[in-house]
This record gives structure tokens, sequence and C-alpha cells, in this order.
């Protein structure tokens, strides 16, 4: 209603939640849900949503440690569920928190794209190539930090994108990394090395899927 006769623009959010690992993926269930407001062909109703995919690029996650933390749990106990206090810790943290720089970065409507899914009449593929083309212009849209190349770097142990950043900003996020895991207390050799490492995928997974969907 509010797209197609009040021509107003709506945001919403790609999935439910924010993917803990930064590994961001557009849930099919929220375009099959969004195309339910009209009845008739599910190609056409997405076209009427005119889908423009928005990338949002923090320099840095405030939650990052948190998330890794919840990573290491899960990890011990496959069950373990966040408290309520947790969850409003991590609200607080998300909002409140440090993000350095941010970055919107708009893309334009969809719907030339959709053009190739014309016949199709499988609603399953239709959906699945939409969030994947949702996915690519978010992906090819981010802002790649020098966190983000250093974080791959040392998550993957090379040296691929050394010319991206200086000593000094991989020795800043080193101690980043160190001093936010720091401030959830001290833990075993074991247990840091995993955190270190669920929080340096975080990082260097938008710059992963970036060079993806650069081909």
């Amino acid at each position: 209603y509010a797209i197609d006769q009040k021509h107003q623009s709506v945001w919403i959010a790609q999935r439910e939640g924010r993917a803990k690992d930064s590994n961001d993926r557009t849930q099919e269930a929220l375009i099959k849900m969004l195309s339910l407001g009209k009845k008739g062909d599910l190609l056409d109703s997405i076209r009427e949503l005119n889908i423009a995919p928005v990338a949002i690029s923090y320099e840095y996650d405030p939650c990052d440690s948190l998330k890794a933390y919840e990573f290491l749990q899960k990890s011990k106990n496959p069950d373990f569920k966040k408290s309520q206090r947790d969850d409003l810790v991590n609200m607080q943290t998300g909002i409140m928190g440090y993000k350095g720089i941010i970055n919107y970065g708009f893309t334009p409507c969809i719907n030339d794209e959709l053009a190739h899914l014309e016949g199709e009449t499988d609603r399953a593929i239709i959906l699945q190539s939409v969030c994947q083309i949702i996915d690519r212009h978010i992906h090819l849209n981010y802002r790649i930090y020098p966190c983000n190349y250093i974080a791959y770097d040392m998550l993957y142990k090379e040296n691929r994108f050394a010319n991206e950043y200086t000593p000094e900003q991989k020795e800043n996020f080193e101690k980043y990394i160190q001093g936010q895991i720091a401030k959830l207390g001290e833990f075993s050799i074991e247990d840091y090395q995993f955190m270190q490492e669920k929080m340096l995928l975080m990082y260097s997974n938008p710059l992963k899927n970036q060079l993806a969907a650069k081909g």
C-alpha cells in the first residue's frame, strides 16, 4: 500500500537480524512475504516493489566480541541461548558503541535485471534469483576499510592486500581485537584464539563477498 498507492519509500532489513559473521544474505522468506501483497504473477508483484538494495558498511562492529563470545558458548554447548539481559546488552552496545566510519551505498532499482526471469514458472527459482541479485548489489557496494583487508590477510595468513594498509594500521587493529576480547574477561589460549578467529572472519567476510561478486 505504501509503495504502490502512496508512492512512498520503505526501508526494510534483508533478513531477520544481522548475520553474526557479517556474511549478509537476503532471506528468501522475506521476498516471498512481500510478494504476497498482490495476487497473480510473482515476478510482477516483485517488480511493483521497485527494490533498490542499500549496502551499509560499518568500519567497526561494536558487538564483534560479543558475537565471538556467543560463538564460543555455542561451540561448547549447542543449546546455548542468550539471556534477555544479554540481548539488552547487545542492543545497547550496537546502538551506542563505536562504529568508526559508516558508509551507505545506494544502488539502482533491480527491475531491469529481472527480465531474464520472464517465463520462469518455478517460484523457488524466481525467489532465489531475486535474492542473489540483491546480494550481489549489496556486496559490490560495500565500502571496504583497512581493517577488512587486514582481517583477511590475518585470517588466511597471507599478504594479498598488504598494499591496502600500513604496518601501523595493522598493529592498531590487532590491539583493537585484543582490547575487545579483554573486555569480556580472561580466557584460555584456545578460547582466545577461537574468538579471535571468529572476529577476523566477521571483518573479512565483506571483502570476501565483494571479491566473489566481482567474479
